[in-house]
């Protein structure tokens, strides 16, 4: 048993917003059926190889779905949809502005026909307003939300590794379409979620734009360090790099006196509390770095250990797959796809249900037994525009 076992999702869904935020729900026992185009489906399968085969994005954000192919410019596969949805709990659609109602799917519509549908939208910027018909992807909208002001160094601004946009707005459908499950069960009625890219970028921005209230300057963009806690980030040592933390003015001390081993330095009126480290770290990095570049980074991390201060190693993709505290909470699950099986993290679970981790589905793969489930005709000829 497992939270969302017995929920019906689908979802026209491409890309990773939307696929995102229904792989979450699958994760939890919602059965999940993606709707795809027949000439290739999600434009995600394409992007990369590098999984086995498969691309990544894809196989991070499709897992335990069933792949359901329709060509909605056909006016059968149109109307199988329509009669899917009238069994659906949820619907999701991340398709252009406007492009659903033009194809009939409206949400009023839907939920004449299904009371208890829920619909969620994501789009770049919301319906309404200058910005509604603009493609968005999540780069640009990391450009729009301000994230890129924040980024980066002082001489060039530097964008997410990840695709930080999709995942904020992914996870806020994620959130919304449970609270919205939840209200069910109190009206008995479905109800209809819109999730702008913009608006959920906005949400993860909060810290910068209450730094930045009324008017005031900005945080500066810091590369890897903290912009405006001091010491916080990056530190070579003798081969190679470690990161560290100081969150207190007692660790500040400990760290000054039994780290850098200067306990003058620890009172020195240029950087006795953290505003004043910040405003005069030009001054204080150069002497934390002489101090860690004496040392490796094993021993560095050693001493930061034992005098109580936070510390990071600099792990890349290979040290996170080999991540020795993963491995001893065996966080670590396979599941399969058309490729074979593929390790995967497993989701967060409460202590009395596992997850789910059924497979990657090929293009189409359960076409057929979706449209004999639910009675849908077979596609004619007979197209739409």
């Amino acid at each position: 048993m497992r939270p969302l076992d017995e929920i019906l999702v689908v979802s026209l869904e491409q890309a990773i917003a939307a696929p995102y935020c229904t792989r979450l729900m699958a994760d939890q026992g919602a059965r999940v059926i993606k709707v795809e185009r027949p000439d290739g489906g999600d434009f995600a399968r394409g992007y990369d190889t590098r999984a086995r085969g498969l691309s990544s994005h894809f196989v991070w954000t499709n897992r335990s779905k069933e792949s359901l192919t329709l060509d909605l410019k056909n006016e059968d596969d149109l109307a199988a949809l329509r009669t899917i949805l009238k069994s659906a709990d949820v619907f999701v659609q991340n398709l252009a502005p406007g492009a659903a109602q033009r194809l009939g799917l409206a949400n009023a519509d839907l939920r004449a026909a299904n009371p208890k549908l829920i619909t969620c939208s994501i789009s770049g910027y919301g319906s309404g307003g200058p910005d509604e018909a603009r493609k968005a992807y999540d780069l640009l909208v990391q450009a729009e939300a301000g994230f890129l002001s924040v980024t980066g160094n002082d001489d060039e601004m530097a964008k997410s590794g990840i695709s930080v946009v999709d995942i904020a707005a992914g996870v806020s459908a994620y959130q919304a379409i449970l609270n919205a499950i939840l209200m069910r069960h109190k009206t008995g009625r479905g109800d209809e979620i819109e999730i702008s890219m913009l608006e959920a970028m906005a949400e993860w921005m909060g810290f910068p734009l209450n730094y930045a209230i009324d008017g005031q300057s900005p945080p500066k963009r810091s590369g890897a360090s903290h912009a405006t806690i001091c010491p916080y980030g990056p530190y070579r040592t003798a081969d190679g790099m470690i990161f560290l933390a100081i969150q207190n003015e007692r660790e500040w001390r400990v760290f000054a006196t039994d780290v850098v081993g200067d306990a003058g330095l620890a009172g020195d009126p240029r950087f006795d509390n953290n505003e004043k480290r910040a405003k005069n770290r030009t001054r204080l990095e150069p002497i934390i770095a002489a101090a860690l570049e004496r040392l490796t980074s094993e021993e560095a991390l050693s001493l930061l250990d034992r005098a109580g201060i936070a510390t990071a190693r600099v792990n890349d993709m290979a040290g996170l797959w080999n991540h020795p505290q993963l491995a001893a909470r065996k966080r670590w699950g396979e599941f399969g796809s058309p490729k074979g099986a593929l390790p995967g993290l497993l989701p967060v679970t409460g202590a009395s249900w596992q997850p789910r981790l059924d497979p990657v589905p090929a293009l189409g793969e359960h076409t057929e037994s979706i449209r004999a489930e639910f009675g849908t005709p077979p596609k004619s000829d007979n197209g739409i525009e």
